[in-house]
């Protein structure tokens, strides 16, 4: 998508603070944390948001979850814990129109991001 924030991020158009990549994931910091560690973690295909999950690109969702214990890893969060997120549409607060994932980790409390 030409116009897609994450698709121009994935690309290099626009930097980004990698974390991790591989061929169909990328993880990046977000900018505008929400808690201590904040990375956003979207697939390489785009796909608008879990509502446009099918049988045909549901392996996107499940290379990302296969990727989350190496950025967790990464980060130094796997055994103190974190939080993953998706925002489904515009009153659940999704902003970019890229199905993404929020790792959210550092913060000791039942406060939800």
């Amino acid at each position: 998508m030409a116009d897609c924030l994450f698709c121009k991020i994935i690309s290099g158009e626009i930097p980004s603070k990698k974390v991790f990549e591989n061929d169909k994931v990328y993880a990046f910091y977000d900018i505008a944390p929400q808690a201590p560690v904040h990375v956003v973690i979207v697939p390489k295909t785009h796909i608008e948001s879990a509502n446009e999950i099918t049988k045909e690109n549901s392996s996107a969702v499940a290379d990302i979850y296969e990727a989350i214990p190496e950025i967790a890893r990464i980060l130094g969060v796997e055994k103190s814990g974190y939080r993953i997120v998706n925002n489904c549409g515009k009153d659940a607060g999704q902003t970019v129109f890229h199905i993404h994932f929020h790792l959210l980790a550092g913060c000791v409390g039942g406060k939800m991001y």
